[in-house]
C-alpha cells in the first residue's frame, strides 16, 4: 500500500472512531492517560496492519479488537479495585449534605453528575476484565452480540456467559444501595458529595462544563414520564454516561505521528526484520 493511501486511511479511521476507542478504553482502565496510550497504540497497529483495515461499519470492530488485545497484554488479572474498597471509600463516613447545600446551582449540578460517573465507572471497574469488557460493549458502546464477541475475539456463547455474569454483579451491588436504581435506596449523590471530595474521589467544583443534554428519565422510571416505575435498569444508566474527556490534544498527536512520519518509521523496522 502506498504511504500516502496508508495516511489517508488512518487518519480518517482516527477521525471517525477515536472517541468509542477511547470511551472502551477509558471503562476499562479508569484512567485518561492510560486509556489515551491504548488508543495510540490502537491506531499505530492499526496503521502498520492498515492493508486489513475493512471497510464500513467492520472497521470500527476491527479497531476495537485492537484495542482489546492492546488491553489484555496490559491490564491485571484481577481488577484493580473492589466493591469493598468502593463502599469504603464512598460510604465508609456519615453523610454530609452540607456540602451541597453550600453549593450554587450550577456547581451543584456539576458535582452530582461526576459523582454519579464516578461511582458507575468504579463499579464497573470492580468486576474482572473479561467480565468488564463484556458490559462495556453492551451497556457502554451498546454493541449486539456478535459486534461485541468480534471485538474481544471470543464466542458469542462466551461473551454471553461473560456479559451475564458482569450485568449479576452490577445489579447485585447498585440494586440495593443506589438511589439512580431505586429511589428508596440508602445511597444518594447529594449526601455523598461531601465524603467524595473529602476522599478525594471527585474534583472540587471549578468550571462548570457544558453538556450535552441526555433522554430525559421520569424521577424514578426508566422511561420518559414514568413517575411511578419503582426500578431503572442499569443499562439505561449505562448509555447515557457521555464519553470521558480525552488528554489535551489527543486526536491531534495521532494525527501528528501520520503525518510526520513517525508511524513510517515503526513500519519500515518491523518490514526490515
Amino acid at each position: 500500500m502506498e504511504t500516502s493511501k496508508r495516511r489517508e486511511l488512518i487518519k480518517s479511521a482516527v477521525t471517525e472512531y477515536w472517541q468509542p476507542l477511547f470511551n472502551y478504553a477509558f471503562r476499562m482502565t479508569l484512567d485518561n492517560d492510560r486509556a489515551g496510550e491504548v488508543v495510540e497504540e490502537a491506531f499505530l497497529r492499526a496503521y502498520v496492519g492498515a492493508e486489513d483495515l475493512p471497510e464500513g461499519e467492520r472497521a470500527e470492530i476491527w479497531l476495537l479488537r485492537i484495542c482489546s488485545h492492546i488491553l489484555d497484554q496490559k491490564l491485571p488479572r484481577q481488577p484493580e479495585v473492589s466493591f469493598d474498597l468502593l463502599d469504603e471509600t464512598l460510604r465508609s463516613e456519615a453523610t454530609r449534605t452540607d456540602v451541597v447545600r453550600s453549593l450554587t446551582d450550577p456547581q451543584r449540578d456539576f458535582m452530582l453528575w461526576e459523582l454519579k460517573q464516578g461511582c458507575m465507572t468504579a463499579v464497573v471497574n470492580c468486576l474482572s476484565p473479561g467480565e468488564r469488557a463484556a458490559f462495556v460493549m453492551a451497556n457502554v458502546l451498546a454493541k449486539s452480540d456478535s459486534e461485541a464477541a468480534q471485538a474481544l475475539g471470543i464466542t458469542k456463547s462466551a461473551y454471553k456467559v461473560r456479559l451475564s455474569r458482569a450485568r449479576k454483579k452490577v445489579v447485585d451491588y447498585l440494586a440495593p444501595r443506589c438511589e439512580h436504581v431505586d429511589p428508596m435506596n440508602p445511597c444518594r449523590c447529594p449526601a455523598r458529595v461531601g465524603v467524595a471530595l473529602h476522599k478525594g474521589f471527585i474534583r472540587s467544583p471549578g468550571q462548570v462544563q457544558l453538556r450535552k443534554p441526555v433522554t430525559p428519565f421520569g424521577r424514578y422510571g426508566a422511561g420518559p414520564n414514568n413517575e411511578d416505575a419503582p426500578m431503572r435498569d442499569v443499562s439505561s444508566i449505562y448509555q447515557n454516561l457521555p464519553v470521558p474527556d480525552a488528554p489535551e490534544n489527543l486526536v491531534e498527536k495521532l494525527q501528528a505521528n501520520i503525518d510526520n512520519g513517525t508511524w513510517d518509521q515503526i513500519l519500515d523496522k518491523k518490514r526490515a526484520r
